[in-house]
Parts: structure tokens; C-alpha cells; sequence
């Protein structure tokens, strides 16, 4: 059984950073994909950045390039999200999810079949 388990949200002042991780289990990790979405209120749940299973690509949503880093650590099965210059618009529910393959279709929902719970990210103007 595929869990993936994220942490590391929480309230920043806009201008600010924070990490957010998440630890998977249940599957070879450095065999997979791993991606990071977000959900803000109202909103769809939108594509913010993927890694490959090396590592060695990644690909970001416009909204997010340059302040935002993904990162992984096959050998503590966990993905990171760095993010700095937060912008009060980045606030939203930050989720995790695991595929296999490589391609654009990294930024698409579909491509991903396991996810986390989610944490919440708030940025404060």
C-alpha cells in the first residue's frame, strides 16, 4: 500500500520560505515520478513542480519558476518543496503525488496515481 505523507506547511509572512516534504512508502521511490500540486479555496487543484525519479529533471509551473524548488532524497524516500519569495497567492493545500514516466504530462492530474493528504500553506500580505 502507497502512502505518501506531507509536512511542513504552516503561516509565513509573504516575502518568506518554507520547505514542505513528503515520505512515501509502499513502493520503490526512486523508481517513480513525484509531483507537487496545490488547491487554494474555490479553486482547481493546479500543477506546481515534478522531478524525475533520478532527480536529474524537473519542470515547473510558470507561476512558480525561480522561487520555488523541487528536490528529492531517494535514500530517506522523501520529496522536497523549497519556496521562497512567497506571494499571499501561493496559499493553498499543498499536495504530494507518485508516477511512473517522464513527459509533459507530468503537469497533468492524470499522470499521477497515488497521492497524499495534503498541508496547508498560508502567506500573510
Amino acid at each position: 500500500q502507497v502512502q505518501l505523507v506531507e509536512s511542513g506547511g504552516g503561516l509565513v509572512q509573504a516575502g518568506g520560505s518554507l520547505r514542505v516534504s513528503c515520505a512515501a512508502s509502499g513502493r520503490t521511490f526512486s523508481a517513480y515520478t513525484m509531483g507537487w500540486f496545490r488547491q487554494a479555496p474555490g479553486k482547481e487543484r493546479e500543477f506546481v513542480a515534478a522531478i524525475g525519479s533520478s532527480g536529474r529533471n524537473t519542470y515547473y509551473a510558470d507561476s512558480v519558476k525561480g522561487r520555488f524548488t523541487v528536490s528529492r532524497d531517494n535514500a530517506k524516500n522523501t520529496v522536497y518543496l523549497q519556496m521562497n519569495s512567497l506571494k499571499p497567492e501561493d496559499t493553498a493545500v499543498y499536495y504530494c503525488a507518485s508516477g511512473g514516466g517522464w513527459g509533459i504530462s507530468v503537469r497533468e492530474i492524470h499522470f499521477y496515481d497515488f497521492w497524499g493528504q495534503g498541508t496547508q500553506v498560508t502567506v500573510s500580505s
